[in-house]
């Protein structure tokens, strides 16, 4: 796993919040320096807080509040992936801010 090109997804992704946004570009300034171990324990202790399960994206999908923010055709279509999603396996919601945080949190000991 190419870390520093994950964080790079995770601080580009359009679905990112700002803390871990935030994070993620404290670490890419700090990679390769001292103080990369201390920017990767915020940027993991940020993703643990904001990186959402597969069952919770299932339920925000399916919810009113989806159906309104994106309208009802799209949430839908988001929920149906999302089922599809956790039937071959996937653990994290499938927007790519939540794949990208997922994936170092599944390798948080490379970091």
């Amino acid at each position: 796993m190419d870390i520093k090109k994950t964080v790079t997804e995770l601080v580009n992704a359009s679905s990112v919040c700002p803390e871990a946004r935030k994070a993620g570009e404290a670490y890419l300034a700090a990679y390769g320096t001292p103080e990369q171990k201390k920017a990767a324990e915020e940027l993991l202790k940020e993703l643990r807080e904001d990186v959402c399960g597969i069952d919770s994206a299932i339920g925000f999908y399916g919810s009113d509040r989806a159906k309104a923010l994106f309208g009802e055709k799209t949430a839908a279509s988001m929920l149906a992936g999302a089922q599809k999603a956790k039937a071959a396996g996937e653990k994290y919601c499938t927007c790519p801010a939540c794949q990208a945080g997922g994936a170092l949190l599944d390798h948080a000991d490379l970091l």
